[in-house]
């Protein structure tokens, strides 16, 4: 549901609501919040909360440190976990600097960036996220460990899946927040979930995939467990994927797909630390269905996009490369201007590679490009990369690139 300013007022009088949660996350995604009482509320609407950003990732140190939360009253919604009495609510955030303009390094403004010039070129795009996640039990001291709430295996059911009752908690409570869940199911490795989102336009998408994991967490430590999203939690065994559905559809509502996937293939390598940002995360690719090649083919899971079997509005291409730790709304918004590229390059789709990678020979294989395969890897195609120096602020690039 969409809010405006003072309908957020109304309802924060008229429901009980104690405490007003600022959210905002640092530039790897890491959410964060600054909690205000209802008395301040007006303020944060009408001049900002200040915030000492020094120690926050990539929010610029000692030397500039203050910065001011502005709540977007359309992300209005309940922590349902929270006390029914005395309400707590949590409101998305526009990050500024002191004189008023918004923050370079705010990534949720710079996928409303991005969005505004996908509509300014005649085209909007949707997205809906795949999100893995590992579920552990908690030792004596209620730290995790590494034990796996069950043994179940791919789409089982109970009482081998042990998890189904956290799952369908964690969507009965998205559901409270506005967020619906497509579907849910145990994945394959012991103690791995899957909750799919519906599709929705790219800055809700990134909003709910930030929510998600908040909730996630959350609901696993009220069943006395530990979720766990890294790239790669246990050896030998499936990792985390953030798989990325995303379909465009221009002012008429024509749905556009080749020169897309064309440019998304282009400027793969060159985004990859954005959406692979960590050392575990390439760990994880190249075994288990995530992808190591720079290749597409219908339906195929062993490449770095598929098309999915799907009919009219419903077609889409899936990135199965970025994992959990990727910041979403920097996800999006390159992925956006990648999309962009594309289409205004009319790039053309090389040809489908309609064969299962992980057993292809290397006679083979040695005629695809492959993602990068390690962090630094990443962080060098990135920091050389035209296309990442016209989209994103030099900062952020250093922070990321480790510059």
């Amino acid at each position: 549901m969409k809010y405006t300013k003072q309908e957020v007022l109304q309802f924060v009088e008229e429901e009980d609501v104690k405490f007003i949660r600022l959210a905002f996350c640092d530039v790897f995604g890491k959410q964060k919040n600054k909690s205000i009482m209802p008395r301040d509320l007006e303020r944060a609407f009408s001049h900002g909360i200040a915030i000492d950003s020094s120690a926050i990732t990539g929010f610029g140190g000692e030397v500039c440190s203050d910065l001011f939360l502005h709540p977007d009253p359309d992300t209005l919604a309940i922590l349902p976990w929270r006390p029914e009495h005395g309400k707590v609510v949590r409101m998305f955030c526009t990050i500024t600097t002191p004189d008023g303009k918004v923050f370079e390094n705010d990534t949720r403004s710079i996928l409303i960036h991005a969005i505004e010039e996908a509509k300014e070129s005649g085209y909007n795009f949707y997205f809906g996220t795949e999100m893995e996640f590992y579920l552990f039990k908690l030792d004596e001291e209620g730290e995790p460990t590494k034990i796996p709430y069950d043994k179940a295996g791919y789409m089982d059911v109970a009482p081998d899946d042990k998890c189904e009752n956290v799952r369908r908690e964690i969507c009965l409570t998205l559901e409270q927040m506005g967020i619906y869940p497509e579907g849910s199911h145990h994945e394959e490795g012991p103690g791995q979930n899957e909750i799919d989102f519906q599709y929705s336009d790219a800055l809700s998408a990134a909003d709910n995939a930030m929510t998600f994991s908040t909730v996630v967490k959350a609901i696993a430590a009220r069943n006395g467990l530990a979720a766990d999203f890294s790239p790669k939690p246990l050896e030998g065994k499936p990792g985390n994927g953030l798989h990325i559905n995303m379909s465009v559809k221009d002012n008429d509502g024509r749905l556009h797909s080749s020169s897309i996937i064309a440019g998304v293939l282009q400027i793969a390598e060159d985004i990859s630390v954005f959406t692979n940002p960590s050392e575990e995360s390439y760990k994880r690719l190249g075994s288990f269905k995530a992808p190591s090649y720079i290749t597409w083919s219908r339906e195929n899971r062993s490449q770095l996009i598929r098309i999915p079997a799907a009919f009219g509005e419903y077609i889409r291409a899936e990135l199965r490369s970025p994992d959990p730790t990727a910041n979403p709304y920097l996800a999006f918004a390159l992925l956006i201007y990648a999309g962009l590229y594309g289409l205004e390059n009319t790039c053309e789709l090389p040809p489908e590679a309609n064969f299962n990678l992980y057993t292809a020979s290397p006679e083979i294989t040695k005629n695809y490009a492959k993602l990068p395969m390690s962090l630094s890897e990443a962080r060098d195609k990135a920091y050389n990369s035209a296309f990442i120096k016209e989209h994103l602020p030099k900062s952020l690039i250093q922070v990321y690139c480790d510059k």
